[in-house]
């Protein structure tokens, strides 16, 4: 009999007390669960099971009812390979209540999803540490960073002191076969077995030392029966230690002609991979320098306006509604709306753009950025964690954190990559013994170390997050922030980008540019009644008709708003009807003489509106909405990167035409409904394939949805668009050009990554293992397959490195008034 089981998790989704029982019959019903009893004042439920948590957690989300999650980062320790990466996932998923678990090397951290109440961060932690991999929760930025400082220190005082010890030992050894009268002096002088002796010792100090590390962690992850990288460079430099000190102290038990010593194998091997680490933790931290520089940008204080008095204050103290004063060149130090004064803001941290933005009374400005020449008093709208610039690095972080799906794949492969190595090695040192001519033994040794230390997977782990960390980061320096790993995968392989109209391809704020009217009806009459109706709607074009009409505008009664068509109002005793020319048509209205006219300005990229009045046909509005600045450039670039565009809108053909032929526009689709776009985005993906939607985030939010991936279009402020895959800080169509330009060169970094890597061990296994001797007596040393391995992985980091270099074309605004009106 299995287990039983008993646990407490949190509920969602629970609005009243007839949910207790709906969620309790789920649980009941889910086959294992013996018992199930659900707390709706705590939201809690106890249950007592002796299945799979898996499926509690599956039956709860069929219900409605997902339990609450965290996610939570650990920082580890002891993870020094890909092979390691695999089985820290293994364990952490083997956890009760962890629902996800991504495992990134190069930033040495898991980030870790679970059902709370179930389990906890220290819990996890707890879990990893007794695995062999002290964990922990992660630190704040700055203690953190300030503990990478400390161990960078450690490990370099580490490489310098094994660098001293190994000097003499490699000059002992090897200075004789560079020079032969070093040899014959070493002979006459200290003697052979001397020199060996003080090999023996310093060689001793080095492993027991600086070395200690590499035994000390791969020997228990040898006996737990999954070696890492640390267990290959234990058992190659152990190997050539024993050996040594068998001929050293016991040369009677190797055969004849075999005694010879390695400790300078083992001393150079232990130094070239400290040495290779010490390089990779030096360029790893230089990709994590955008997020650094993200976090650092917060002022510490601000000048605070409080019971009657100016007085500085840290930044954890403000709250929401503190009136703050920014003086001339300082930083934002919150999100705020501007009370008073006029200045131009530098927001080029959050949208990538370098000309200022101007502000005034009511205007918003975002904590980081920085103020130009003016004086301006904001009050606090978001604070701490609330900030845009908190949830830019929130977001940034987990881009950075997250696993592509490549990665997945690389993972599985390393996991078996270790154990397969030792098997060659093993292989190798048979083959020697048995083909290999005398002496076999020492030519044994070496091969089988050399293959040891040679294959170390340093460089495949490496190869896709240090990428991911790079280009993710110079990503939000231009103002591009993946909110989802796989898109940073997924948007260079998309063949077609369909883009919303208004407020994407154009400013989104419409004018109205002409009034026509019927017989009989005066025109400021009929925009007084049309801008009244209009008030009450929230549709851009709405607004631009409200605009153009008078101040003071008439009482509305029983107002219906029709989706996608129009509205219907009483307006001081009249019945007005607004709307398209579907509108009149289903509604029976005859348009006459106002059609001819309106159907030329669509042509034209002109919206015409028609307005009727107690039934009979009054007037067209022509509304226009003008193209973005940067439209144009950004739409021949992604034609030049062989991307077929789209428009999906619900505005007119004919005006929806005009744009595209304007704007070179492959595939038109208009007058759809909101949920109309949903099926046209389904066309286009089963016409073309990999479809990404670039949208205003809020009334395109199905539509991104059901994209492969969702580019949202931000206004400088709003970052956390639930539905999108990208988010765009500015609103300009250059960025999701450069959006592109990131993933298709951060993805082709990857795959130089990944090449060298594999191409790496691919070749250099067999030359360690002995390949080209039968050519000419080649035999790869253990120190060269050590500097090799190293220079490997910092090969791959290095490269990587070369994402931050990236130079895209920035979008650049060329009416400051319209830009602000955007960031408004």
């Amino acid at each position: 009999m299995a287990e039983l089981l008993h646990t407490q998790i949190r509920i969602t989704g629970m609005g009243c007390a007839s949910c207790v029982g709906r969620v309790e019959g789920a649980l009941r019903a889910t086959p294992g669960v013996c018992s199930a009893e659900v707390n709706f004042a705590t939201k809690t439920a106890d249950i007592t099971y002796e299945t799979s948590f898996d499926e509690i957690l599956d039956a709860l989300n069929t219900a409605g009812y997902p339990a609450a999650t965290r996610q939570i980062r650990l920082d580890i320790d002891g993870m020094t390979c890909a092979s390691c990466v695999k089985r820290i996932e293994r364990i952490l998923q083997a956890s009760l209540g962890v629902s996800d678990v991504a495992v990134n090397l190069a930033t040495k951290s898991a980030t870790v999803t679970f059902a709370e109440g179930v389990t906890e961060a220290a819990m996890l932690a707890k879990t990893l540490t007794e695995a062999g991999y002290p964990a922990r929760p992660q630190a704040e930025d700055g203690a953190d960073h300030n503990c990478k400082i400390d161990e960078f220190a450690e490990m370099r005082r580490a490489t310098v002191f094994a660098a001293m010890l190994a000097l003499p030992v490699f000059v002992l050894e090897m200075g004789g076969h560079i020079i032969p009268a070093f040899h014959h002096w070493v002979h006459s002088t200290i003697g052979l077995q001397t020199s060996y002796l003080i090999q023996f010792a310093l060689a001793s100090a080095l492993l027991v030392g600086p070395g200690r590390v590499f035994y000390a962690k791969g020997i228990p992850s040898l006996l737990r029966g999954a070696p890492d990288m640390n267990a290959l460079v234990a058992l190659g430099t152990g190997a050539a230690y024993l050996y040594s000190v068998l001929a050293t102290f016991a040369p009677q038990v190797l055969p004849q002609g075999t005694a010879n010593v390695y400790f300078e194998a083992a001393a150079v091997i232990v130094v070239l991979i400290l040495l290779g680490r010490l390089m990779e933790a030096r360029a790893k931290g230089r990709t994590g320098a955008a997020i650094r520089k993200l976090a650092g940008l917060q002022p510490k204080t601000a000048r605070v306006e409080r019971d009657g008095t100016t007085q500085d204050q840290p930044i954890a103290e403000i709250i929401v509604g503190d009136i703050i004063q920014i003086r001339p060149g300082e930083r934002v130090p919150v999100d705020g709306n501007v009370l008073d004064g006029t200045s131009y803001v530098d927001e080029s941290m959050i949208t990538g753009e370098p000309i200022p933005i101007g502000k005034a009374k009511n205007d918003p400005v975002v904590g980081g950025t920085v103020n130009g020449t003016g004086a301006l008093r904001i009050r606090a709208t978001h604070v701490g964690s609330d900030t845009v610039l908190a949830q830019v690095v929130r977001l940034v972080e987990q881009a950075q954190g997250a696993k592509l799906p490549i990665q997945t794949l690389v993972d599985r492969i390393t996991y078996y990559f270790v154990p397969a190595v030792i098997c060659v090695a093993l292989l190798t040192v048979a083959a020697w013994l048995i083909f290999g001519p005398a002496p076999a033994l020492p030519l044994a040794l070496v091969a089988g170390v050399s293959v040891l230390i040679i294959a170390c997977p340093c460089a495949m782990g490496l190869a896709t997050p240090t990428s991911i960390m790079v280009g993710t980061g110079r990503a939000a320096e231009l103002g591009v922030l993946f909110r989802k790993g796989d898109a940073l995968q997924q948007l260079q392989q998309a063949k077609v980008i369909a883009l919303d109209k208004t407020g994407t391809l154009t400013l989104g704020r419409p004018e109205l540019e002409e009034v026509t009217t019927t017989d009989g009806f005066d025109r400021a009459e009929v925009l007084r009644l049309a801008a009244a109706a209009e008030a009450r709607s929230e549709h851009p074009i709405a607004t631009a008709i409200t605009r153009a009409g008078p101040d003071i505008l008439p009482d509305v009664k029983e107002f219906n708003s029709l989706t996608g068509l129009g509205l219907r109002a009483q307006v001081e005793g009249h019945s007005v009807l607004i709307g398209s020319d579907r509108l009149m048509v289903q509604t029976g209205i005859d348009l006459g003489s106002l059609r001819p006219d309106a159907q030329i300005r669509a042509a034209q990229g002109a919206t015409p509106i028609y307005v009727a009045i107690d039934g009979q046909a009054a007037a067209a509005l022509t509304v226009s909405d003008p193209i973005k600045p940067g439209t144009p450039e950004a739409l021949t670039r992604l034609h030049e990167m062989g991307v077929t565009l789209a428009m999906v809108t619900g505005d007119n053909a004919q005006t929806a035409q005009a744009l595209a032929d304007k704007l070179g526009i492959d595939h038109v689709t208009a007058e759809v409904l909101p949920e109309g776009k949903v099926d046209a985005i389904e066309m286009l993906q089963t016409r073309f394939g990999t479809l990404a939607f670039v949208g205003d985030g809020i009334n395109d939010a199905p539509a991104l949805a059901r994209a492969d991936i969702g580019v949202a279009i931000g206004t400088g402020t709003d970052v956390a668009i639930e539905t999108a895959d990208v988010v765009l800080m500015s609103g300009d169509l250059r960025g999701v050009a450069n959006a592109v330009e990131i993933s298709q060169r951060t993805m082709r970094n990857i795959r130089q990554n990944l090449g060298w890597a594999f191409g790496y061990n691919t070749l250099l296994i067999p030359v360690a293992a002995g390949a080209l001797y039968p050519l000419g007596g080649y035999l790869l040393s253990p120190a060269l397959a050590a500097g090799a391995m190293a220079l490997s992985s910092v090969f791959v980091v290095s490269n990587a490195l070369r994402l931050r270099r990236i130079r895209t074309s920035v979008p650049a605004a060329s009416d400051n008034s319209l830009r602000r009106e955007a960031v408004a």
